[in-house]
């Protein structure tokens, strides 16, 4: 079993799940020596070997054991209400443990004889303990019966009992869990061995099955501590770039033990230095990372058995080489209207970089090969091992500039155009620059005809560029969609909506598209918008044609014809009674129509009318009086 720190022995003898401590169950709060005893009960796919008789009265089995059985396996799970799980020795590859089903009355199950112990010192022992009983496969009525060992360690004369302790109530778990439990106890005058006994506390039935592992002894001291004149904490970093490069080392530990200190450059093969038995030790100059501890005993003969004396926690001198100082990634020069970029160096791997105002400031700025700096300016840069205050033996310059920039007094500008209607010009209003406009053009100004978004990059000969933008309002001029006459009315339709006047004579306009009692013939309609763009203008022939008409030769109205026919490319007129009879046609251009039929004269009526002009058709009717 791998050695375990005295302080996560503490803090797993705090964590213990049964509530209260009984006897003097309880684990060494100091240092530790070297395990004197340690049994993990071996490795293997197989069940066995079988313990010594003299160790447990249980009889072995190498299958599932009954109340009173025992076995020696990798696999806990012996019964099928065991739990199937590891053993608790940590890196075992199928690690065995002792595994036992407690008889049906309680005993004890385990009697061993613990040899070479040293006068007159402390001792830890510690074992691991799990209730086998899986309380999920509900075999047994609610947790099952309670494993309760109690541990006592006698003399080796069997009759006088120098610690005990109970573990008290571990009941059964859904899931398997190793818990370790301990004793302390201390070794007289001529006694160098122990017997360890493990009896059960609880009767057998239905669960108090139990498995062991990692039962371990080993010498108990008082805890001991290392400390540095420049640190307090358990180590310390020397860089090869301070001035002092050795350091007084001193032991804090009970004043009757006698201390020998130890180094080592890997912490795990130990040398004693050569008379250093005293609370402090000066160091030799450090050239690379060392391991400090010191071995105490309270016998000075003890000290050469790493079975009678305590080791304390190593103390860490860590020799670092502090890197190369980083290179720069060049000077950065900037546009004065930008914000200032980044600056940059390269270090070498396993470094940081750590950022200063100058040469000597102490103030960290930055930690990265970046940096961006909020005003311009040197700033430097220095290497680091990381997690350390090691650092390279220059800082490195690297220089934040600007140059001027072009600028717009106004970089936005807004404005009005009407499409199509109006040119209208963009200028950049900047001189000596190289100009790109958003339409691909690369003069100075442009023009332009339609609204919408432009913008100009002007860049000079720093490299350095401004953009402005003209956010143009593009007025729609008005689509004429439809022209109709609805008697006296000429009616005007515009797609779209807008704030949009009419007119017949491009002086006097009216918001109505409704123009009222417009006398018939060729008329000129303006439609603008009111902004002052320029109208459109087209020709309607308005069909105002007349209501009645009189044929009694008296030279007025005597007959019913279409007027303006001239202005059309093509007119014909059709004209029916009543009852849809065609009574005359004619084109428009020669047509005129008396009120007769094949000669004779008709009554006064009214009489429909059908006049096709171009790619339009008029339907209405006139009165014939006499």
């Amino acid at each position: 079993m791998p050695e375990i720190t005295k302080k996560v022995l503490a803090f797993l003898c705090c964590i213990l799940s049964f509530g209260a401590v009984y006897g003097q169950l309880g684990f060494c709060e100091g240092d530790l020596g070297d395990p004197i005893f340690t049994e993990d009960f071996g490795t293997g796919t197989t069940n066995g070997p079988a313990l010594d008789p003299s160790v447990t009265t249980y009889t072995y089995v190498n299958n599932a054991p009954e109340d009173g059985f025992y076995t020696i396996s990798s696999n806990l799970q012996q019964l099928g209400s065991f739990h199937s799980g590891l053993d608790n020795t940590p890196g075992d590859v199928n690690g065995r443990a002792f595994i036992v089903n407690a008889s049906f009355t309680a005993d004890q199950f385990y009697n061993r004889t613990i040899q070479g112990l040293c006068e007159n010192t402390s001792y830890e022992f510690s074992a691991f303990l799990l209730n086998l009983y899986n309380s999920a496969s509900n075999v047994c009525a609610n947790t099952g019966i309670p494993v309760n060992v109690r541990f006592q360690i006698w003399d080796s004369t069997d009759t006088i009992l120098l610690a005990s302790g109970d573990t008290g109530n571990i009941n059964g778990t859904p899931t398997p869990i190793w818990t370790p439990y301990g004793l302390v106890f201390e070794t007289g005058a001529g006694q160098t061995e122990v017997i360890l006994k493990m009896i059960n506390n609880g009767n057998g039935g239905c669960g108090n099955d139990l498995a062991i592992d990692d039962i371990v002894f080993r010498a108990c001291g008082n805890i001991t501590t290392i400390t540095s004149e420049i640190s307090g904490e358990d180590n310390l970093i020397l860089c090869n770039n301070q001035s002092s490069l050795n350091t007084t080392l001193t032991v804090t530990t009970t004043p009757d033990v006698f201390i020998q200190w130890q180094l080592s450059d890997d912490d795990q093969n130990w040398v004693n230095i050569s008379g250093a038995t005293s609370d402090t030790y000066i160091t030799d100059s450090i050239t690379t990372s060392t391991f400090y501890r010191v071995n105490t005993a309270t016998d000075v003969d003890n000290l050469g058995n790493v079975f009678c004396s305590f080791f304390s926690d190593p103390f860490l001198i860590d020799f670092v080489e502090g890197p190369d100082p980083p290179v720069s990634n060049g000077d950065v020069v900037a546009c004065d209207n930008v914000e200032l970029p980044a600056i940059s160096v390269t270090t070498s791997q396993g470094s940081e970089v750590r950022w200063f105002a100058s040469e000597t400031s102490t103030e960290v700025l930055a930690i990265g090969t970046t940096f961006t700096p909020e005003t311009i300016g040197t700033y430097y840069a220095q290497s680091f091992a990381i997690g350390t205050d090691c650092g390279s033996t220059s800082r490195t310059p690297v220089s934040s500039s600007q140059v001027a920039s072009p600028s717009f007094n106004n970089p936005l500008e807004t404005l009005d155009i009407c499409n199509d209607q109006e040119v209208e010009t963009l200028s950049a209003g900047v001189t000596n620059v190289q100009y790109l406009w958003s339409t691909g053009e690369t003069t100075p100004s442009i023009t332009i005809t339609t609204g919408g978004v432009y913008s100009v990059t002007v860049t000079n000969n720093n490299g350095c560029s401004a953009t402005k933008t003209f956010q143009v309002t593009g007025i729609a001029i008005p689509e004429i969609t439809s022209i109709f006459s609805e008697g006296e009315n000429i009616v005007i339709e515009v797609a779209g909506e807008g704030d949009f006047e009419y007119s017949l004579n491009g002086i006097t306009y009216t918001s109505s598209p409704v123009l009222r009692n417009i006398p018939g013939g060729l008329q000129t309609v303006f439609v603008r918008t009111t902004n002052g763009c320029l109208p459109v203008i087209t020709s309607f022939y308005h069909f105002n044609i007349q209501t009645y008409f009189t044929p009694n030769n008296d030279g007025i109205n005597d007959v019913f014809r279409l007027p303006d026919a001239a202005f059309f490319s093509s007119s014909f007129v059709r004209v029916f009674d009543r009852f849809g009879k065609l009574l005359t046609s004619g084109n428009g251009l020669t047509f005129a129509w008396d009120g007769t039929y094949r000669g004779t004269q008709l009554p006064p009526d009214d009489y429909w009318y059908e006049i096709t002009v171009d790619d339009r058709v008029v339907i209405g009717h006139i009165s014939l009086l006499l």
